[in-house]
């Protein structure tokens, strides 16, 4: 099915969507607390949350951002631009995960999908 929005309506929409604090950030930074994650630390790889004594790294991602195995739909629309712009976003992710732990880092990926259902679940695979 084609976009039925208008071109610059659309454009409008996806330029107010969020990178950082994004509602699953925010609801796992609130749930992390007292655990000694950082938010949003400025380190390689740019995870979401780290904790640097413990070398734990964790990345909360979109599904359409990241292309989530259970939620991705491809793009109708403007293919060109959003279908290079995906996989380069988990090139990046391939490229960050393997820089962190050739650093000696655990990685732990979350989808945003799991947060508001599995919160518990997530939590205790971090502890």
């Amino acid at each position: 099915m084609a976009d039925w929005l208008p071109k610059k309506t659309r454009s409008r929409i996806m330029a107010n969507i969020r990178s950082k604090k994004t509602k699953p950030e925010i609801a796992l930074k609130k749930a992390l607390q007292g655990f000694g994650f950082s938010y949003q630390p400025k380190m390689i790889g740019s995870p979401d949350f780290a904790n640097k004594k413990k070398k734990i790294a964790i990345f909360v991602h979109g599904c359409f951002w990241h292309k989530c195995p259970k939620h991705y739909k491809q793009p109708e629309s403007n293919k060109k631009y959003w279908l290079p712009k995906l996989q380069k976003n988990v090139e990046r992710d391939k490229r960050n995960e393997k820089m962190l732990k050739s650093k000696g880092y655990k990685v732990i990926k979350i989808w945003e999908h799991d947060i508001p259902k599995n919160m518990n679940k997530i939590i205790r695979r971090i502890k």
